[in-house]
């Protein structure tokens, strides 16, 4: 069997008033391939469309046992995989954890692939960090957009 390429994913998310309208981008790339992503709600959080680019960009993947590399200008995101953020809230049956239907969509996700965490700095001029954000805010900018229920929940 031949091991595949690694991924690389790049993800944003936006919302305008946090909560307001909000919006996701992702940017898959492997291969010399590219696919592009984006959705969005008519009210939710910054935090919410920031998770939901990974979780999105990581179901785009076909098969299991992927290798990505997840770019993201969220800390949020970011620490609460990587300082272990996340084991604490499964740990403590997810008490005091927001966006758990989120997190609880990620936990799979993680277990299907190896993934790796990296932080960029948001507005940087880093090419895919910047195209996830312009396709974030055009999702959030679309008439129409349909409720989060997770966070319509949370109301």
């Amino acid at each position: 069997m031949t091991k595949k390429e690694p991924i690389v994913l790049y993800t944003d998310g936006a919302a305008s008033g946090n909560p307001g309208p909000g919006g996701y981008g992702a940017v898959l790339l492997c291969g010399g391939l590219r696919k592009e992503l984006s959705g969005g709600f008519a009210l939710t959080t910054n935090n919410r469309m920031e998770l939901l680019a990974v979780i999105k960009g990581l179901e785009a993947i076909k098969w299991d046992r992927a290798t990505v590399h997840v770019y993201s200008d969220s800390t949020y995101v970011v620490k609460s995989v990587e300082e272990g953020w996340l084991d604490s809230w499964i740990a403590k049956d997810w008490k005091k954890t927001k966006n758990t239907d989120l997190w609880q969509r990620f936990v799979p996700l993680r277990e299907r692939h190896e993934l790796h965490f990296h932080w960029v700095k948001g507005h940087a001029d880093n090419p895919e960090n910047e195209r996830c954000d312009r396709l974030a805010v055009a999702a959030r900018e679309q008439s129409g957009l349909p409720a989060d229920p997770g966070y319509e929940k949370l109301l």
